[in-house]
């Protein structure tokens, strides 16, 4: 069954027929973890650093947001038995598509801000495709904890 995490979303499954799917990561990030002992998988697709610039947007949604997002990833994949230092874990996104003159780094703002909270929580990154102009996707099978990133320009590829 696929279950597709749209922009400013998360989704956590234990089911083995779920597979998670993110499309479109320009300057969004997506982290994909997976637990192979417990078969849990996770994808998140954030689109801001930091939850401070819309208190109430980030309210509504914590999703949209690195500081508030990636934390709620974790607890959701513990809550199902997950276990930190069992998880794989890749990233990719942080592009700069929209804005080529680097005005806003929207791409690499999201990619410091995950890194932070990566360091503050001893989360290593397995793999992890970040920056550059294109869009990527990400799919992650909860069955095995394959991992299948398709970027523009190059094509899909298991991680």
């Amino acid at each position: 069954m696929r279950i597709t995490v749209g922009v400013s979303d998360m989704k956590v499954s234990n089911d083995f027929e779920s597979n998670l799917i993110t499309y479109s990561l320009g300057s969004c990030i997506g982290i994909a973890i997976y637990d192979k002992i417990a078969r849990i998988g996770g994808l998140l697709h954030y689109m801001l650093p930091e939850s401070s610039l819309d208190p109430a947007k980030a309210k509504k949604n914590p999703y949209m947001f690195a500081d508030t997002g990636i934390p709620l990833l974790f607890k959701e994949a513990y809550k199902l038995g997950a276990r930190k230092q069992r998880m794989r874990v890749i990233v990719a996104g942080g592009a700069q598509v929209l804005d080529q003159k680097g005005f806003f780094d929207i791409g690499k703002r999201n990619y410091m801000a995950m890194r932070k909270i990566f360091w503050k929580n001893n989360v290593m990154v397995d793999f992890e495709e970040i920056g550059g102009a294109c869009n990527r996707t990400v799919k992650l099978a909860v069955r095995d904890g394959q991992i299948l990133l398709k970027t523009s320009g190059i094509g899909e590829r298991e991680i």
